[in-house]
């Protein structure tokens, strides 16, 4: 039977927790980011109606509402144009 300590465990959970805060802001280069018509040609993609397209730390920032009309904000790297986060807007004013 093969021992392994709690130290991968914990290596890996804070490996994971950097990834993560290091995904709160976007880095690319403004030159390298794509112009919000491509945001909003992705959000048509996904069935999503765009209410409001904002910059916020570095990442675009959408408001909006899904195929099944539930409102969301959503974190989107502009270089790539990666959702990187999508938060449900249900509860909020």
């Amino acid at each position: 039977m093969m021992k392994t300590g709690i130290l991968p465990t914990v290596t890996l959970a804070i490996m994971a927790a950097t990834s993560a805060q290091a995904r709160e802001h976007c880095e690319a280069p403004i030159r390298d980011w794509k112009g919000r018509e491509a945001v909003r040609a992705l959000a048509e993609e996904r069935g999503w109606t765009l209410g409001r397209i904002k910059i916020d730390d570095g990442c675009y920032e959408v408001y909006g509402t899904d195929e099944t009309g539930r409102r969301f904000e959503a974190k989107i790297d502009p270089a790539t144009l990666n959702v990187i986060e999508i938060e449900d807007r249900r509860n909020h004013r």
